[in-house]
Order: C-alpha cells, then sequence, then structure tokens
C-alpha cells in the first residue's frame, strides 16, 4: 500500500484495463480560483489531471499511431501516469479522505494523426508543470506530501522533454520552458483541460 513517504514508489505498476470513466462529482472541478480547502481538495484536484492524462495515453497508445522510440517512450509515459493516478488514491485514502472518480473525457482530433497525439501530449504535460506548481504553496505546512508533489512534477516536466525533443522542438521555449517554469492557478488550469470534459456534476 502506497503512504505519503512512497508517493511515487514503484513506477513500474501498471493499472489493470482501462481506467473506469465516470462522472465528475467534485465541487472544487469547476469553482472559483482561489485558495484549497485542504492537502485533501490539492490531492483530489492534481488526480483529476493524471485521470486525464492516463486515459489520454491509454487511448492514444491503443490507436497505433507511433513506432519505435516515440512509441516505447509514450508507453513508458503512460505507465507513470497511471501509477500517479493509483498513488494519489492511496495517498488520500491513507489520509481519510474520498477520491474523486474519473471524469468522462473525449480528446476531439488528438489522435487524428501522430503530429497531434504528440503535440497534446506535449501541451498536457506543459499543464501538469504548471499545475503542480501552481498548487505547490498550499501544501507547504505538509512537507511530505510537498516533497511527493514536487517529484510528480519533476517527473511532468521530463515527460514534456522527451515530447519536445520527440517533435524535434528547439531547446529554450520548446524542450524546456526557460531558466523559471511558470505557474498556473487552479483556474486557469481547470479552464485549459476542460475541453477534454465531456460531463461533469458540479456541487
Amino acid at each position: 500500500m502506497y503512504t505519503r513517504k512512497n508517493l511515487i514508489r514503484d513506477a513500474g505498476l501498471v493499472i489493470p484495463g482501462a481506467i473506469a470513466l465516470t462522472m465528475l462529482g467534485s465541487k472544487f472541478a469547476f469553482a472559483d480560483d482561489g485558495d484549497f480547502d485542504g492537502p485533501l481538495d490539492v490531492l483530489n484536484y492534481a488526480l483529476t489531471l493524471e485521470y486525464l492524462e492516463a486515459e489520454f495515453y491509454r487511448q492514444g497508445n491503443e490507436a497505433g499511431l507511433l513506432s519505435g522510440q516515440a512509441a516505447e517512450y509514450l508507453a513508458t509515459i503512460q505507465t507513470d501516469e497511471e501509477t500517479h493516478v493509483m498513488t494519489l488514491q492511496d495517498t488520500i485514502a491513507s489520509l481519510g479522505g474520498a477520491a474523486v472518480p474519473a471524469p468522462m473525457v473525449d480528446y476531439g482530433e488528438a489522435f487524428a494523426s501522430e503530429a497531434n497525439y504528440l503535440e497534446t501530449a506535449y501541451t498536457f504535460e506543459n499543464l501538469g508543470v504548471q499545475a503542480y506548481l501552481g498548487a505547490a504553496p498550499s501544501l507547504f505546512q505538509e512537507k511530505e506530501l510537498l516533497t511527493a508533489a514536487a517529484s510528480i512534477f519533476g517527473v511532468e516536466a521530463r515527460h514534456a522533454a522527451i515530447l519536445g525533443v520527440l517533435q524535434n522542438k528547439p531547446g529554450e521555449g520548446g524542450v524546456y520552458q526557460g531558466a523559471l517554469e511558470t505557474a498556473l492557478s487552479r483556474a486557469d488550469v481547470l479552464e485549459a483541460a476542460s475541453p477534454f470534459i465531456v460531463s461533469a456534476e458540479t456541487l
């Protein structure tokens, strides 16, 4: 069982089968920007983004758009994102909370071509980097959770860099975003992610 101290250990684990897509029933999902309501709110926010990423790579990799090194890299990224989902779910449970269910999703034209797939993946990963950085201050009093979130933040940044290289993007502004990363607020992140969410229940 995962705990706060081993949040992203055992990255080789894979969720069996497809991630269940159900209604998103959490009031934070499309709420106005503001402070998070404690660590569980931050973790469920992160979990929602990880659901979107994990299911995105599952569908994209099953579409068979990639070959060679690109296919190998994105299969590994899928495993990473599925591991993030499981570990966040388990961490939320260990804190006595309830994990939000996965949203119903539609990735539109993301799988229409290899180029679309890689560019959408690149966008998702950079969004994840900015989301974790933006949420970090809300975990400042929870040192173990902050460390774990920073660990996932680092993995998302590496994913983005790999995807930039696969697309032959330039170094600064492409493979990486410059000397400093830019944090995004919860409202901005959810606005960017909301086009991929087909249906959600707001409370």
